[in-house]
């Protein structure tokens, strides 16, 4: 059996008699350039979020550089991030002209680490990162506590975890997106809800920075004149064709979302108790929706050529944390300064995980990662 890491094909099938229909009206109206259709994907995702306001823009990276812009952050400024995650995190804060304070993260979560964080604040710190990492979300209530107490901005890295939510107080489930100051979302074509192309979305309640984004994404123009700029903006336009498939993708978000727990709560209960294997963390005050499963393997590299003998492809994800990226060399960081960063990018093991996969090929997966890790044994570190 051949089992592929993602499926990006099977979902614009499914919808594309709809989604050729959203296209084709765009292409007889012309209404290429912020056009109806991003007006109103912006309005129906930030309801989704349970947000106030949403921004398209070109891509997840340009949601949370602009949204960094919006908030006045630039040089001088510290902003913290987990050293765990796509560089894309880091990339937007140095784009912004200020500098990212790398954290270590929780070894269950994978998520940012709460003691670390606190350790790195000081009073050039402006922000903070967090990171809903293969789509989990980070523990918001305790970074909004800390982030108020010391008058820090919340930018939320979501660009992962589309529907994922956390139990706030009294009980009410919020998604991510709505917890800080700005969630960044992306629509990259392998996220849970994805484009066919590039895509990004900035979710706010707070109408000052809804406006300030609208003007930062937009050459810095406001209102109906369009040739008075009042910043020094950029083109980072949400597509109006990108919108229109977005608009048909998310109202199956949700039940894709379930197909994916469902298929990771299944690959857990095939090998939870394996030696040598960890299953994702999962606490029961969150939802997590499973952009990824990731397990951690010893002897990782092995098992994955193994698996890839069998038909099986996994994937090797952030093998190399940000610290060791030769992008941040001058940072001047070594080998040993994240330990948990650094454990969990040596034994990470991402299964196949997409809303179409199938229940056999779960139990496929899991029966050759079990027999392959029993002739692995010798062979752990």
């Amino acid at each position: 059996m051949e089992v592929p890491f993602l499926n990006v094909r099977s979902q614009n099938v499914f919808l594309k008699k709809q989604s050729l229909a959203a296209v084709v009206k765009i292409l007889e109206t012309g209404d290429f350039i912020l056009g109806k259709d991003v007006r109103l994907f912006e309005q129906e995702f930030a309801a989704y979020c349970g947000a106030r306001f949403a921004v398209g823009l070109n891509s997840g990276t340009d949601a949370l550089f602009m949204s960094l812009m919006s908030l006045g952050i630039g040089p001088g400024d510290e902003v913290i991030c987990p050293v765990y995650t796509y560089i894309a995190t880091a990339l937007s804060i140095s784009y912004a002209g200020a500098t990212p304070v790398f954290v270590d993260i929780d070894p269950r979560t994978f998520t940012i680490d709460i003691a670390d964080l606190e350790r790195k604040i000081n009073k050039r710190t402006k922000a903070i990162i967090p990171v809903h990492l293969y789509g989990y979300p980070a523990d918001m209530p305790r970074i909004m506590r800390i982030a108020r107490r010391h008058n820090l901005k919340v930018i939320e890295d979501a660009a992962q975890a589309h529907g994922a939510c956390i139990m706030a107080r009294g009980g009410e489930s919020r998604k991510v997106g709505a917890w800080g100051d700005v969630g960044c979302f992306s629509f990259y074509p392998t996220k849970n809800l994805s484009g066919c192309g590039d895509g990004g979305m900035a979710t706010t309640n707070n109408k000052r920075i809804y406006e300030t984004l609208l003007m930062w994404r937009d050459q810095g123009r406001r209102g109906k004149n369009r040739y008075v700029h009042f910043v020094k903006g950029y083109n980072s336009r949400l597509d109006t064709i990108q919108a229109a498939l977005l608009r048909e993708k998310i109202k199956h978000l949700d039940a894709w979302n379930e197909v994916r727990r469902g298929r990771a709560h299944l690959y857990s209960r095939l090998l939870s108790g394996i030696k040598g294997v960890t299953v994702p963390f999962e606490s029961s005050d969150t939802g997590h929706v499973f952009h990824l499963y990731a397990v951690l393997v010893g002897n990782r590299d092995y098992v994955h050529a193994k698996l890839l003998e069998r038909g099986i492809n996994t994937g090797i994800v952030y093998h190399l944390p940000l610290h060791l990226q030769p992008a941040y060399k001058e940072m001047k960081h070594r080998r040993g300064d994240f330990p948990s960063a650094e454990k969990t990018a040596k034994k990470i093991l991402c299964l196949p995980m997409h809303a179409y996969l199938k229940e056999s090929e779960v139990r496929y997966v899991a029966a050759n990662l079990i027999e392959v890790m029993k002739k692995n044994a010798d062979k752990e570190e």
